[in-house]
């Protein structure tokens, strides 16, 4: 360009012009985390679904990047969601466990030191809101609006019947247990109300109501969908469209008809973010809360060993999509390892948000590794531990050690000890621990340092409730 021959008014112009673009360019994003709830990894599109239709969901993976080695913290739905929303590894904490619902227990949830993602936003200026799930405490010390979130329209508990006849108690405060919570009305806030529709179409419309009011300052919206865990329920057009689907078990169909009216209100949601000229400004991530269940709710792992609940890559290898158009590359597959600890150091390093030194986060900012900068893997080790169960797992880039059982949970003996190569042995069918034991040991001593400073769990679970009835453990310690 020959700037001679500009006028000033011209140069003032392009001035201007640059500057704009430059300050567009630092604004932060928009956010959004859309969360499904026991979703199979093999059971949508990007990652290789072959008879469930989910071409919305798909969409975020086609503009955005595919980890194909994605991990939560815990492979049940309480713990993974700890994580996720703390964006440190539950187990430090103490939230081990998947709490009753019990709106009476001051312990039974999120502990109070614990800063939630939330809470990080709206430090940096960032409207919040949760639509969906919770399962982080039913007390009202946790309620989702005492820990970080302006806006919530969802069910505090582990789940919910999907249709409004079947909300026949009027709250949370008339559900005596877990099995009558998934019958109360959803909240709006505090307040219990009565919905007119099927639960996930009421969340997505929801989401898109957010996005609208909101469109005009920064958001972070976490649409934290139940489906499609249990129960198995489907609306009739659903079941009906997919009716056809080359499935022999009934259970499948249901849950392909329950996924399909989820993959509908992601595609609400990203219509929306382009009606108002959003898709560029928002960074939008897809990932499940842990393996699918598939005896259970007839999902599919797909080659991977074990399901949900299980330290087996089944039980916590998620699918997991992130878009931001312009900033992460489109179509591409990312395949060393990353952890839904990321998604809170991914924001918050572009919201300039605040992070506390005394809880500092154990996942690492996503960006500069899905863009090529840098090209060590984003984390060394990805760890778990199932305390209650006495199962650990540790997996560096390619080797994955797994522990089973075993009367310590220091020295490990007396444990079943597994050693697989995930490189060329997705499905861990060939222990390779008498081949190669000095790199079990490696692993093992690595999990050990891991594990050393970890805390017990904080409360009495799910697992120890019979009827609603707690039976007591051994005395917490608190973190």
């Amino acid at each position: 360009m020959d700037f001679q021959r500009l006028s000033s008014m011209h140069i003032r112009l392009l001035f201007l012009l640059l500057l704009t673009s430059c300050l567009a360019s630092a604004t932060p994003p928009n956010l959004i985390v859309i969360m499904a709830d026991d979703l199979g990894y093999q059971d949508v599109g990007f990652m290789g679904a072959k008879h469930i239709p989910t071409p919305h969901i798909d969409t975020i993976a086609q503009n955005g990047t595919t980890c194909t080695s994605a991990y939560v913290t815990y492979p049940v739905c309480g713990p993974s969601r700890a994580g996720f929303i703390t964006g440190r590894y539950q187990q430090r904490f103490g939230f081990e466990r998947n709490p009753a619902f019990s709106p009476t227990d001051p312990d039974a949830g999120l502990h109070p030191n614990e800063r939630t993602l939330g809470t990080t936003l709206q430090l940096a200026g960032y409207h919040t809101g949760l639509i969906g799930k919770w399962h982080l405490g039913a007390h009202p010390n946790f309620h989702p609006l005492k820990r970080g979130f302006h806006e919530f329209f969802g069910h505090l508990g582990g789940g919910k019947n999907y249709f409004p006849k079947d909300h026949s108690i009027k709250s949370d405060a008339h559900a005596k247990n877990e099995h009558q919570s998934y019958r109360s009305h959803i909240n709006r806030g505090y307040a219990p109300v009565k919905t007119t529709k099927y639960l996930t179409d009421a969340f997505s419309d929801e989401a898109v109501s957010f996005i609208t009011r909101n469109r005009n300052k920064p958001f972070f919206l976490f649409l934290s969908y139940n489906a499609p865990h249990g129960p198995l329920q489907a609306t009739q057009q659903k079941l009906n469209q997919c009716a056809k689907l080359p499935f022999s078990n009934p259970k499948r169909t249901t849950y392909a008809a329950m996924l399909s009216s989820l993959d509908d209100g992601v595609g609400k949601v990203i219509t929306t973010l382009k009606k108002y000229d959003l898709t560029e400004k928002t960074l939008v991530v897809f990932l499940s809360d842990n393996g699918g269940p598939e005896s259970q709710n007839a999902s599919s792992n797909g080659p991977l060993r074990g399901q949900k609940s299980s330290n087996y890559e089944g039980g916590y290898r998620i699918p997991f999509a992130i878009q931001w158009p312009g900033h992460i590359p489109a179509g591409k597959k990312f395949h060393k390892p990353v952890s839904s600890l990321d998604v809170y150091a991914t924001i918050a390093a572009l919201a300039k948000a605040p992070i506390r030194p005394e809880t500092p986060l154990d996942g690492v900012n996503l960006i500069p590794y899905l863009n090529g900068q840098i090209t060590e893997p984003p984390h060394p080790f990805i760890y778990l531990r199932k305390y209650d169960q006495n199962k650990f797992a540790i997996r560096d880039h390619q080797y994955k050690l797994v522990i089973q059982g075993g009367r310590s949970r220091k020295d490990f003996k007396h444990a079943k000890i597994e050693l697989y190569d995930l490189s060329n042995d997705l499905g861990e069918r060939k222990n390779q621990i008498h081949a190669m034991p000095e790199k079990a040991r490696q692993l093992q001593r690595q999990l050990n340092r891991w594990t050393a400073p970890l805390t017990t769990p904080y409360f009495e679970g799910l697992i120890f409730h019979k009827n609603g009835t707690p039976k007591k453990t051994s005395k917490k310690k608190t973190p």
